[in-house]
């Protein structure tokens, strides 16, 4: 079994985002909360999807990110003009409702469980990009980049609600192992 850690927990309101040459509805920014917060089968209390065709819902009511990929995405954005070399991102800026370590999409497979203190989440799909991604990221390549870099984050379906909160730990327990989460996102890209 795998222990990693909850480094931070977000949550965000649909909004106006200017993306791809329109205005458009979206959560996609989701800033830290400092509290535990409910988990229940359709998400995090207090935050929203705009878009439930491809966000939300209960095999999509959470999503992880692997701070591992952090540095990645800093590097990535000074090189396109759009931060200073070395400036941090904030969290929720992909998306994410959980800010994870330990445990990045090489390390999943579709059925493993997440087991926190408080929850237990499963691992359901990959998450795929959208014209949105650029414009959170601020960069017209940022979907591509993530569809290249296989950094794509997971899906997490609750299997038993409860509250999640910042330095929470995670157990991985194993599901089948067959599909791996990295390597599905990677055939959806070439499929």
């Amino acid at each position: 079994m795998t222990t990693a850690r909850v480094v931070q927990v977000c949550t965000g309101r649909a909004r106006a985002l200017a993306a791809a040459g329109r205005e458009v509805l979206s959560a996609i920014g989701k800033t830290p909360v400092t509290s535990a917060v409910a988990v229940g089968p359709l998400g995090l209390q207090g935050d929203e999807q705009a878009d439930l065709t491809v966000h939300g819902g209960l095999a999509k009511a959470v999503y992880a990110y692997p701070c591992e990929h952090l540095p990645f995405w800093q590097t990535v954005r000074a090189q396109a003009g759009v931060a200073a070399w070395g400036e941090a991102l904030p969290p929720g800026l992909f998306g994410e409702n959980l800010v994870l370590q330990g445990l990045t999409e090489a390390d999943l497979f579709i059925g493993d469980r997440l087991v926190l203190p408080g929850c237990v989440l499963a691992v359901s799909e990959p998450r795929q990009p959208c014209f949105k991604f650029n414009a959170a990221m601020g960069f017209v390549h940022a979907a591509k980049l993530m569809q290249q870099s296989g950094y794509c984050g997971a899906y997490l379906a609750v299997l038993e609600p409860g509250v999640v909160a910042a330095g929470d730990s995670v157990t991985l327990q194993p599901g089948p192992r067959e599909v791996n989460l990295r390597e599905l996102f990677l055939s959806r890209r070439r499929g």
